[in-house]
Order: structure tokens, then C-alpha cells, then sequence
């Protein structure tokens, strides 16, 4: 069987760089066609000159020039900017297989230019499925792509799943860490430091996902991206607080039966069922040592203390386009903070603030959505910079 050509989406960050991982345990198995970063040039270059790939997407023509000054004059790839040089890396001819893992909106141009291709995906960009969701599952469906979920929770839910009949299933459970903050008093979140917020207790994840953690914003948007993944009403996926991250999710189903999947803390687990389903590679990655742990405890999440878990259930239930103001009224929110504009707590304000001010459209075209997502992001942007405003 020959390799499985992949393009990598989002290859410098945390999920990009374990998928390289993986295919440098299993050269004969895999191969890269495309590489894409959208700041990292020097990681980016480093990742052509070891893989080689036909094309490198970035995110402008500064990047561009970056990344060409970088390379060895003997290096021959193609240097593609923005969406379309996304679109472009995600389209190539002799690609098997799309891994999106970039952060953000950025994943949905290219993961709907991918199933136009019938490239298969496998995603770990939830952004894509929280903002347009019944639109790229329908076009999925509608040309045969598959769609395999790499994040931790999602890839656990779609394991569960093999194998029992979608209409036997009852609740889909959600678990997480509860973030760094499951046990700080909400009162002592005004002191929060981007330092304390980045500090996840479990995994190693990238600073935006990692803030997302803290607010569990992240349980918020997986919640409606498995609405969406599994064919889901909204009100069957419940979140559980599971501090030990060994249980990744679980699916309880009509007769009481409930089956989940477990593994340490680590997502190549995940990364490598993505990218080798059916089949299950030996990653060198061990099973959990339950003797040590002892026990594994649950309880339900603080919906006051995190508003933000409150706001993406709101916005999953209201559907059409307030999802994808949600998902850029967070992503504006997120990194202002990163970037010492806004306090810890201001988050959820100003992604409710934004959702508040906008012209709900119930049952939004693309167009639409991409039009949702603009408004919100500038939104939150004069929410920002409007002094009267205290955020």
C-alpha cells in the first residue's frame, strides 16, 4: 500500500507539529504533500526542508518573503499567501488525506474547499463546525467526504459510536479537566493573570485553546460542534467535570449502557486514530495505570462561574448565525486578553455584549455566516477601543 499523502493545515502549532510526529514513527506510512503556519516562518521553514513538501501556504506576502529568505536556494516548494493559499494546499491532486488544525475561522474556507476536492478530513478546527456546521456536514454528506474528529473529546464520542446504532443513543457526555480555575472562587477571577489562565493542569495545548479552557468556552464549542459532527439534538450533550482527563467522553444509550473511551492525557492518541482509521497504530503511548490514579471523579460544571459555557449553549440553541458570532466575539476576546487589553473576566462580557447587539439571521446561507462572523469580529473590536466601555 503506498503512503498516505497528508496536507497539515496549521503545522507549527501543537496538533500540527504531533501529527508530524506521527509521521516521523511511521515514514512508510505517511508522507506531506502540504505544510501551512500563519506567523511561525522559522518552524515553517525548518518543516519544509525536513519533509519537503510541494506546496507551504502562509498567512500573507510578508509571510511569504519570510519563509522564502529562510529556505536554501535548493529547496523547490510553492509559496502560497491567505485563504486561497490555504484552499490551494487543501485542493492538491495527490493529497489522500486534510488534517485542518489551524486556530480560528481561518479552517473554514479551506475544509469546504477540501470536500469540494473529496478530500477526506481529519479535523481538529471545532471553529469550522461551531460557525457552519449544517452547511459543511450537508455538502460532506452530499459528496461522500468523511469527516474524522481529532480532538480528544470528539475523536472519544466517534469511537464510542463504531459499532451501535445512532437511533439506540441516548446522551452524549462531554467530559473536561474543568481548566485551572474548576476550584478558584469566582470571586478571585479579577486577579487572573494570562501566566495563571495558560497554566492547564493536564494537556499541552496552544494559547488560544488553552484560554478557551480556562473559561470553558472550549466545552461551550465542543458542545456545538458534536451537535453537529454526530447528528445531534443539542439538548442530548451534557458536560462533565472529569479532573483526571483519562476518560475523554462517553456515550450513554437508551438501555443504560454507557461506553467511553480512555487514555492518558496526551492528543497523538487521537491524532494517530484520525489519521489511520480503522485501523490503530502502535504510537509507543501507554494505557492508563489505574492503580496509581486510584480514582476518577466527575461533578457537574459551575454554569454561574463560567459564563461562558452558559453563552455557547445559548448561542447552540438559537442556531443560525449566533454560533459564529459567538466563536469571533471569543476569539477577538481571547486575545485581547492575551495581549493585556481586557481582564480575565471581561471575556464573557464582551462576548455577550456582541451577541446582544446582533441581527440574528435564523437560517443563514454562507454568505450569511462568513457576513456574521465580519460584523462580530469589528464588533467586538469598537467594543474594545470604546473608553466608556469597562472591560
Amino acid at each position: 500500500m503506498p503512503p498516505k499523502r497528508l496536507t497539515v493545515l496549521g503545522a507549527t502549532g501543537s496538533i500540527g507539529r504531533n501529527v508530524l510526529k506521527i509521521v516521523d514513527r511511521f515514514p512508510d506510512r505517511f508522507t506531506i504533500g502540504a505544510l501551512s503556519a500563519h506567523r511561525n516562518m522559522a518552524r515553517l521553514a525548518a518543516q519544509v526542508e525536513k519533509y519537503l513538501p510541494a506546496v507551504a501556504a502562509v498567512g500573507n506576502e510578508r509571510g511569504a518573503d519570510e519563509l522564502a529568505a529562510l529556505l536554501p536556494p535548493d529547496i523547490r516548494v510553492e509559496i502560497v499567501c491567505g485563504d486561497a493559499g490555504l484552499c490551494r494546499a487543501a485542493t492538491l491532486a495527490d493529497i489522500d488525506l486534510v488534517v485542518t488544525a489551524v486556530v480560528g475561522a481561518a479552517g473554514l474556507p479551506p475544509t469546504l474547499a477540501a470536500i469540494e476536492a473529496d478530500k477526506p478530513i481529519a479535523l481538529a478546527n471545532k471553529e469550522t463546525l461551531v460557525m457552519a456546521g449544517q452547511v459543511v456536514m450537508a455538502r460532506a454528506a452530499a459528496r461522500g467526504v468523511a469527516i474524522t474528529p481529532i480532538d480528544s473529546e470528539h475523536s472519544a464520542i466517534f469511537q464510542c459510536l463504531a459499532g451501535n446504532r445512532r437511533e439506540d443513543l441516548a446522551r452524549i457526555l462531554l467530559t473536561g479537566s474543568g481548566g485551572p480555575f474548576r476550584t478558584r472562587p469566582a470571586g478571585d477571577f479579577a486577579t487572573v493573570t494570562v501566566d495563571d489562565a495558560l497554566n492547564h493542569p493536564n494537556w499541552e495545548m496552544g494559547r488560544k485553546i488553552t484560554i478557551d479552557s480556562a473559561t470553558l468556552m472550549n466545552k461551550g464549542l465542543e458542545i456545538i460542534e458534536a451537535r453537529w459532527l454526530f447528528d445531534v439534538p443539542l439538548e442530548t450533550i451534557e458536560v462533565v467535570i472529569h479532573p483526571q482527563s483519562i476518560i475523554h467522553s462517553m456515550v450513554a444509550f437508551k438501555d443504560g449502557a454507557v461506553i467511553a473511551q480512555l487514555g492518558v492525557p496526551d492528543m497523538k492518541g487521537a491524532i494517530a486514530f484520525a489519521l489511520s482509521d480503522p485501523e490503530r497504530l502502535d504510537i509507543g503511548q501507554p494505557a492508563p495505570d489505574f492503580a496509581a490514579l486510584a480514582r476518577l471523579t466527575f461533578e457537574p460544571p459551575d454554569m454561574e462561574k463560567f459564563r461562558c459555557l452558559q453563552l455557547a449553549r445559548a448561542a447552540g440553541t438559537a442556531a443560525g448565525t449566533l454560533p459564529a458570532v459567538l466563536n469571533a466575539a471569543n476569539e477577538i476576546a481571547v486575545y485581547a486578553f492575551l495581549d493585556g487589553q481586557i481582564g480575565f473576566t471581561a471575556i464573557p462580557e464582551l462576548i455577550e455584549n456582541v451577541m446582544d447587539a446582533h441581527a440574528w439571521v435564523a437560517d443563514p446561507a454562507l454568505e450569511d455566516i462568513v457576513a456574521a462572523d465580519t460584523w462580530a469580529r469589528a464588533q467586538a473590536d469598537r467594543f474594545i477601543s470604546d473608553s466608556s466601555l469597562t472591560f
